[in-house]
C-alpha cells in the first residue's frame, strides 16, 4: 500500500499544481466525512471503496509536500546561483549602489583594488595597473609626476586589509588579482573603445582615423582584445564600414579593419565569438578576393588564427573561403603564400575539408609550388594530409609527383621534408602498383629509401621500411609465379 501511494503521489506531483492538488484533497476528504458514519466501507458499486478513497487522500498529501519541498529547494537553488552570479561578477549592481571609499579607488582604473601596491613615490595602485603603466616605458607617478628613484612595487597589506573588511561588511566577495597583466582592462579603454567604435559610423576620414588606431592598439594592447569579449554589440560597429561597402573604395581603410580583425582573432576568447558571426568570415573572403595583397595577406592570417578551434574550421570550409585561399596561393607573394598554406593546414585536420580542397584543384596547386622550390616544408605537410584522400593519391600519382618526392628525399637537408614526401609515397605505393617501377629503379640507382629506413626520424623509417618490404614482396611473389 504504501508502495502504491509512493507511485500515485510521484505521479500527482509530476503533473498537478498545489492548488489543483488542494482542490482535489478539499473533494476526498469530504467523500471520506459524509461515508464514515456509514455501517460498512465496501465496494460502492462501481470498484471504489473508502479504502481507496483514503489512498488517494494521503497520496495527494504526500504530493503537496513533494512540490512544497521541490518549490522550497528551487528557491534556494535560485538564490545560491544568484550569489555565485554576483560574486563571479565582481558584485557589479551592489557595487554601482554602494558608494566604494575614495581610497580604495585604484587612482589608474577607478575601481575597487584587487592587489594594492606602493609605488616608490608612496602613492598606491592597484597592481596590474600600474605594473601595465611601467610595462608601457613610464617612469613618472601617474599622480604626482614625480620621476620614479626604482620600479618595485610594495604590496599594502594594510589597504589590503581595509578592502577585505570593507567588502565583508557589505556582502561582497573580493574577486582574486589578475592573472594576466596585459590584459587588465581600465575605464579609460572602455572609453576610448567607444569613442572609436562611434567614429566608425561618422565621415570617411573619421573612419579611417579610429581604423588605423583601432589596429594599433590591438596590436599592441592585449587589454584591447579583451574588451571585444566583454562589450556587447562591438562587432557590428567594428565592421560597419565594411558592411556598407564604404571601405572598399578606400583601400587603406579596408586593410586596416580586416587587420584589427586579426589582431583581435588572437585572444582565444575571441576566436568562437568572430568564427560565429554571419559577418565576419565573408568579409574575410571579400578581402581575400578583392583586397590589395597586404589586406588578403593579413585575411588568410585571420582565417588561420580562427581555424585553431575545431569547430571554426567546419564553418570555415562550408563558407567557401578554401577556394580563395588557394588562389593565394597560386598567385605568388612570398608572405601572401605562407599566410595562405598555414591557413590551409588548419582546415584540412578537418577530413571534409580536405575533400573540398582536392575538389578546388588544391592537389595541383601545392604540387605546382613544390616543384618551383617554393615553401616546400609547408605545402609537404599539407600534401601529407590530403594524401589521405582517395582522389588526392590518384592526383598525385598523375601529375608526376614520385619523381619530385623521390628527389625531395635524396636532396633535402629537411628532415621534415624528408618525412612527408615518404609518408607521401608511401600512400601512394599501397595505392598504385603503377608507380613501383619508378621507386625500384630509383632504389636501384641511388639506395634512396634505404639510406632513409636507416638514418630517417623514426616515422621516414617506418614509412620507408613499409614501402621497401612492399616492393621486395612483390618481386618475391613474380619470382615464385
Amino acid at each position: 500500500m504504501a508502495k502504491r501511494n509512493k507511485g500515485l503521489s510521484s505521479s500527482l506531483s509530476s503533473s498537478s499544481s498545489v492548488s489543483e492538488l488542494k482542490e482535489k484533497l478539499r473533494g476526498l476528504v469530504k467523500k471520506i466525512v459524509e461515508e464514515e458514519d456509514e455501517d460498512e466501507a465496501n465496494d460502492d458499486g462501481d470498484g471504489y471503496t473508502i479504502e481507496t478513497t483514503i489512498d488517494e487522500a494521503i497520496a495527494t498529501l504526500s504530493a503537496i509536500k513533494d512540490l512544497k519541498k521541490k518549490k522550497k529547494n528551487n528557491k534556494n537553488n535560485n538564490n545560491n546561483n544568484k550569489n555565485q552570479k554576483r560574486s563571479s561578477s565582481f558584485s557589479d549592481k551592489l557595487l554601482d549602489e554602494i558608494v566604494v571609499p575614495p581610497e580604495f579607488r585604484c587612482p589608474i582604473s577607478t575601481e575597487l583594488m584587487r592587489d594594492p601596491v606602493i609605488l616608490a613615490t608612496g602613492q598606491t595602485y592597484d597592481r596590474p595597473f600600474i605594473q601595465r603603466w611601467l610595462n608601457e616605458g613610464h617612469r613618472t607617478c601617474p599622480q604626482t609626476q614625480q620621476v620614479l628613484s626604482h620600479s618595485i612595487l610594495t604590496p599594502n597589506y594594510l589597504v589590503r586589509d581595509m578592502i577585505v573588511q570593507w567588502c565583508k561588511e557589505h556582502g561582497i566577495e573580493l574577486p582574486k588579482p589578475a592573472r594576466d597583466i596585459d590584459e587588465a582592462v581600465t575605464n579609460a579603454d572602455k572609453d576610448r573603445l567607444n569613442l572609436l567604435l562611434h567614429k566608425l559610423s561618422l565621415s570617411v576620414p573619421d573612419q579611417k582615423e579610429a581604423a588605423k588606431e583601432l589596429r594599433m592598439l590591438t596590436k599592441r594592447m592585449p587589454s584591447f582584445r579583451t574588451l571585444f569579449v566583454e562589450s556587447g554589440n562591438v562587432i557590428p560597429q567594428l565592421l560597419s564600414p565594411l558592411t556598407t561597402g564604404k571601405a572598399y573604395a578606400h583601400p587603406d581603410l579596408h586593410e586596416d579593419l580586416i587587420t584589427t580583425i586579426l589582431n583581435l582573432s588572437i585572444h582565444d576568447d575571441n576566436k568562437k565569438l568572430f568564427a560565429e558571426d554571419p559577418a565576419v568570415i565573408p568579409l574575410l573572403i571579400d578581402a581575400l578576393e578583392s583586397g590589395t595583397i597586404q589586406t588578403r595577406s593579413n585575411a588568410a592570417a585571420a582565417i588561420f588564427t580562427l581555424s585553431a578551434i575545431d569547430s571554426n574550421k567546419h564553418i570555415i570550409g562550408k563558407s567557401g573561403a578554401i577556394k580563395h585561399l588557394l588562389d593565394l596561393l597560386d598567385e605568388g607573394n612570398q608572405s601572401a603564400m605562407k599566410d595562405a598554406a598555414s591557413a590551409i593546414f588548419n582546415l584540412c585536420l578537418v577530413h571534409e575539408n580536405k575533400g573540398r580542397t582536392v575538389k578546388e584543384g588544391g592537389v595541383q596547386v601545392i604540387l605546382k609550388k613544390i616543384m618551383d622550390n617554393v615553401l616546400v616544408d609547408e605545402l609537404l605537410a599539407i600534401l601529407a594530409l590530403l594524401s589521405s584522400h582517395p582522389k588526392a593519391v590518384e592526383e598525385i600519382g598523375d601529375l608526376g609527383a614520385v619523381p619530385c618526392l623521390l628527389g625531395i628525399i635524396r636532396e633535402s637537408a629537411s628532415e621534415r621534408s624528408k618525412e612527408n614526401c615518404v609518408a607521401i609515397l608511401h600512400t601512394v605505393c599501397y595505392s598504385d602498383r603503377t608507380k613501383w617501377k619508378e621507386i625500384r629503379e630509383e632504389e636501384k640507382a641511388n639506395g634512396t629509401l634505404s639510406k632513409l629506413a636507416q638514418c630517417g626520424t623514426s616515422r621516414a623509417k617506418r614509412k620507408a621500411t613499409g614501402i621497401l618490404e612492399r616492393l621486395n614482396r612483390s618481386v618475391y611473389l613474380t619470382h615464385t609465379a
